[in-house]
């Protein structure tokens, strides 16, 4: 059973950083598709960026390009996601998401039927 758990949010104040961590277990399958969502209250979820344990390929939403970084330290089996320039905004939780066998990168929240808790981001001065 693949079970995800996120840390790393926090308040952060306008045009800081901070990085979230999503450990991965019960991986069995070859490879997965892990992404980072985040979902602010009364909106819907949206994809921020994923990475497939294949070959570490990534993909960014356009919010995300130039500011976000997805990375894995597969002895950790942890993906994490730096941010940087963090724009004051509502507080959203961040959640860490995975597929298995996605042979494209995308970021359709249906798609992805492993959830984790969510870690909570809120950007404020």
């Amino acid at each position: 059973q693949v079970q995800l758990v996120e840390a790393g949010g926090g308040f952060v104040q306008p045009g800081g950083s901070a990085r979230l961590s999503c450990k991965y277990s019960g991986f069995t399958l070859d490879f997965y598709v892990i992404a980072w969502f985040l979902q602010a209250p009364g909106k819907e979820r949206e994809g921020v960026s994923c990475l497939s344990t294949r070959d570490d390929s990534t993909y960014y939403a356009d919010s995300a390009k130039g500011r976000f970084t997805i990375s894995r330290d597969n002895v950790k089996n942890t993906v994490y996601l730096q941010m940087n320039n963090l724009k004051p905004d509502v507080p959203a939780v961040y959640y860490c998401a995975a597929v298995a066998k996605m042979w494209y990168l995308d970021l359709i929240s249906w798609k992805y039927y492993s959830w984790g808790q969510g870690t909570q981001v809120t950007v404020s001065s």
